[in-house]
């Protein structure tokens, strides 16, 4: 069955053309895990690329049809609705393969593209620096690496030319030689930038600055909470993946340790693989970082699935155990009579500090601030304490003490990473100082003066 959409103003770029809207049929299967709310959530990802909804087509099936991806009686109707909507797009809420992509495209005559391709789009739209561009690119290749073969004959011609004669190569492992070419190019470029990213994260360190990663599902409300935290001048919009580049700014206070906090890429349902491992770097802002502020859209009906989500996405990348400060976004859009009841049944771990804060108004913004810098003083940033060898059982007494931490083995000494109080940190320079003189002056004194002044 076809649903035309609401008409709606429209974009004032094409999806791809930049001449005007393309005109975009929805297409999903409804399945467990899979209905309306991930419908809509595909009419924003594609509303945001520049398309323009003109109707959904669903069918209900238990599992996709393996040439086309929807069974053939689904596939005509797909393509009178393309012909009836003069439709340029089929926009699948779903990850195709090559073949299928080809299929569908001569069953219903337009152009098909699958969720993942809608949201690499979008992310090639909003990519600004240097690594946004090359993480996205790397993402889009290794995408397109494993479909070439169902792209169509073309790519299986034979090269033509002087020298190409013969059993020769076929274009397609040209172009698969190409693509792994420029993978591999790509990915020693952002290990370059991760090692610069490391130095920055170092550095931080080094300066007794703590970190906090601020993540949550697109469109929550991140960059505008951290403008109102921070006064500072983030890109806002109401769409979708606003923002990609992660931005550090300074949390403002009285408070001697210096707090920042860093807006990370936001997450999302069946965040594509591609993209996961392609943006690594940026979203080690997580794992790195000295505690997490994830940000709910308390407004938003799906609002427990968007939490399961982030959960899901900081369980792999292992940052799901971090102190967690939890904003509930948006409360000026819930009706006071009802909201702190509904609230209180959104997902929630034991130990995380909960606020109700609307990003956009300010209303709870200031108990948000000083909890975030209160808690920075009374904890700690992480940081690295090389202890001798002979000094090597101080190490279970840091993990007593202390959180976050690692242990590097050396030579001579052992390099622990750990957030400790500053109480603690003065108690660990006296435990060494007394139990051997010379302890104290083999470490790293920068990681006490400070806190012993």
């Amino acid at each position: 069955m076809i649903d035309p959409a609401v008409p709606r103003p429209e974009p004032s770029e094409s999806l791809e053309t930049g001449h005007g809207p393309e005109r975009a049929i929805l297409v999903a299967l409804f399945r467990e895990g899979v209905g309306e709310a991930s419908l809509d959530e595909l009419a924003a990802l594609a509303e945001a690329a520049g398309a323009l909804v003109v109707g959904r087509l669903v069918q209900r099936r238990d599992a996709p049809e393996s040439g086309t991806f929807i069974g053939s009686g689904k596939l005509r109707e797909a393509a009178q609705a393309v012909l009836a909507l003069s439709a340029d797009l089929l926009v699948v809420d779903d990850e195709l393969t090559g073949s299928q992509i080809r299929n569908l495209e001569k069953g219903v005559g337009c152009r098909v593209i699958d969720r993942t391709m809608l949201i690499l789009d979008i992310f090639a739209r909003r990519a600004v620096s240097r690594e946004g561009r090359l993480q996205v690119e790397l993402a889009q290749l290794k995408y397109r690496l494993p479909r070439l073969t169902g792209l169509g004959t073309v790519l299986s011609r034979l090269g033509g030319g002087i020298g190409t004669r013969g059993p020769g190569e076929t274009q397609l492992e040209t172009d698969r030689r190409h693509l792994r070419r420029r993978i591999q190019s790509i990915e020693r470029e952002l290990r370059l930038v991760a090692e610069r990213r490391d130095r920055v994260r170092e550095q931080r360190r080094a300066g007794r600055v703590v970190s906090i990663a601020v993540v949550g599902y697109t469109n929550a409300g991140k960059s505008t909470l951290v403008n109102r935290l921070c006064g500072s001048d983030l890109l806002v919009l109401d769409q979708v993946f606003a923002t990609l580049d992660p931005s550090v700014r300074r949390l403002p206070g009285d408070s001697p340790t210096p707090v920042v906090l860093v807006d990370t890429v936001g997450f999302i349902r069946r965040l594509p693989h591609t993209l996961v491992e392609a943006f690594q770097s940026t979203l080690e802002e997580a794992t790195q970082a000295d505690a997490i502020l994830e940000i709910l859209d308390a407004a938003d009906p799906e609002a427990d699935a968007m939490a399961e989500t982030v959960e899901s996405v900081l369980q792999s990348l292992g940052a799901a155990g971090k102190p967690r400060f939890v904003v509930l976004n948006k409360t000026d859009l819930l009706d006071p009579a009802g909201a702190s009841g509904w609230m209180a049944s959104l997902p929630r771990r034991t130990g995380d500090r909960v606020f109700e804060v609307s990003a956009l108004t300010g209303a709870g913004a200031e108990a948000l601030r000083n909890a975030l810098l209160e808690w920075a003083d009374r904890t700690g940033p992480v940081r690295t304490y090389r202890i001798p060898q002979r000094q090597a059982g101080l190490v279970s007494w840091i993990h007593r003490h202390g959180r976050e931490v690692s242990v590097r083995y050396e030579d001579d000494a052992v390099s622990v990473s750990a957030a400790l109080t500053p109480e603690d940190t003065r108690e660990l320079a006296r435990l060494l100082a007394s139990a051997e003189p010379d302890g104290y002056n083999e470490l790293k004194s920068e990681d006490f003066d400070n806190q012993t002044s």
